[in-house]
């Protein structure tokens, strides 16, 4: 290709700086993630929270309900009306969107569960209207907040810019309660506060079938569900799964686990070089989220601009336009996904090097590629660990009963080289003692699904 292409010398690079993926012992890793899982649901000092969701996920969903989902953490604020079909699928009957109260102004308290209210109501009507029985709300509300042993959630702070400083503190579903009530609208009893993660678990329940294949068929057999986790690698990252043990909370329920969320983009793993401290001290939130700030989309393009930058300093590699690439401010993640699928073509990245530079934009590339490789390596050993958890917490080794994982972000689902690399990896830390029944899907609105099947929980 060119004498400035020399994978040798760069692999040397990324060991040196300490992010090249063959400096992990996978199976190590997945104990160091297991010892952390522990220590946190003691309530020992943790790098990993495992947060408890006062939420039991159902085994089975009973047909014929009828329940309001409302999911709140972005842009937009939705609702629907979902009504679970013969076999266990919700289907939307009604829905509704609005911009995120907050998000465009400032509102106060009341203003804010007024609106929420006001996306709620015509559920609550419709329903009335045809004679349809409101099972409750699931409320996927994906900002920080503590959750309550009845599963209501006390906020904690806004990210997202919302601007709403007279919610903190508040309980959230009490309030959108009284704020109903206030409008004149019958609420119903049972409201349930979640984050997306434990949403995106509870969508499995509703999207993937017990045997973890592509469709729901009749099951003669009425063979038992296996656990169900979810996975979130997109923005952020993050892995829930049912846990019979939580001595920190007294709990102790082998018949009826309840889903812990993990907070496992803050595992501080054992493998960071000396980029990955300098990129720490870059962010926001320096000390904190080691591992999201490696794998996740919000962090993979800053990152790799960062690696890029060393390499152009020590020589490795350079390209005309170096200059003008080491003054970019950042390096965004769709960007570099964008050249990776592409490199021929052009972009913000393909477009930095000339025709006569093929031998620098294959060092780009060989480089990335290490990067998403260790990035897609952690993240595997972290999913490996709670679904080891979750295996253990059902004793079972069927292959007719399979672990199951709802899987929810753009990152996991688009960003080159990451889904392939992380199940590889994910099958030989998972299956490295027995064979192990698995399965992954990807999950669609999996905010909402998982909000209406929390509202059965």
């Amino acid at each position: 290709m060119g004498k400035n292409f020399n994978p040798d010398s760069l692999s040397d690079f990324a060991r040196y700086y300490g992010f090249h993926y063959d400096r992990i012992d996978p199976y190590g890793l997945v104990d160091d993630v297991l010892v952390q899982m522990e220590e946190g649901l003691k309530g020992k000092t943790s790098c990993l929270p495992m947060i408890p969701a006062y939420i039991s996920p159902v085994s089975k969903i009973t047909p014929g309900k009828t329940v309001i989902a409302l999911d709140a953490g972005g842009t937009n604020l939705r609702s629907a009306l979902l009504k679970f079909d013969e076999k266990g699928k919700a289907l939307i009957l009604d829905s509704l969107k609005a911009p995120m109260p907050g998000s465009n102004e400032h509102v106060s308290k009341e203003e804010f569960f007024n609106e929420i209210a006001h996306l709620t109501k015509p559920h609550i009507e419709k329903a009335k209207n045809e004679n349809l029985s409101i099972e409750g709300i699931g409320f996927c509300f994906s900002y920080p907040m503590d959750i309550t042993e009845n599963a209501d959630g006390i906020l904690r702070m806004f990210t997202k810019e919302v601007d709403a400083p007279e919610v903190i503190g508040s309980v959230i579903g009490e309030s959108l309660k009284a704020a109903l009530e206030a409008g004149g609208a019958k609420a119903p009893e049972k409201i349930i506060l979640l984050n997306d993660t434990a949403a995106t678990l509870l969508s499995g329940l509703a999207e993937m079938p017990i045997h973890g294949g592509q469709r729901r068929v009749e099951d003669p057999y009425q063979i038992e569900a296996g656990p169900m986790l979810g996975f979130i690698l997109g923005t952020g990252f993050n892995t829930a799964y049912p846990e019979t043990c939580i001595p920190k909370i007294a709990f102790n329920s082998p018949d009826h686990p309840q889903i812990v969320v993990c907070e496992s983009g803050s595992f501080a793993h054992r493998y960071m070089g000396i980029l990955d401290k300098e990129f720490d001290q870059s962010t926001k939130n320096p000390g904190t989220y080691f591992l999201e700030k490696a794998a996740s989309g919000a962090y993979l393009g800053p990152l790799t601009h960062l690696v890029m930058k060393q390499a152009l300093s020590d020589g490795l590699f350079t390209f005309a336009k170096a200059d003008e690439f080491i003054s970019w401010p950042v390096l965004h993640t769709k960007d570099v996904n964008q050249f990776m699928h592409e490199p021929l073509s052009p972009g913000i990245v393909g477009d930095l090097f000339a025709k006569d530079e093929m031998e620098a934009k294959s060092s780009f590339m060989y480089l990335t590629s290490i990067v998403t490789e260790r990035a897609a390596l952690l993240s595997a050993g972290v999913l490996a660990a709670a679904m080891e958890k979750a295996c253990k917490n059902y004793h079972s080794l069927d292959p007719l009963i399979p672990v199951r994982v709802a899987v929810e972000g753009t990152t996991y689902a688009i960003y080159k080289g990451m889904r392939r690399a992380l199940e590889a990896h994910l099958h030989l830390m998972f299956t490295k003692r027995n064979p192990r029944s698995y399965a992954l899907a990807q999950v669609e609105q999996a905010s909402l699904m998982g909000a209406a099947v929390a509202a059965l929980a």
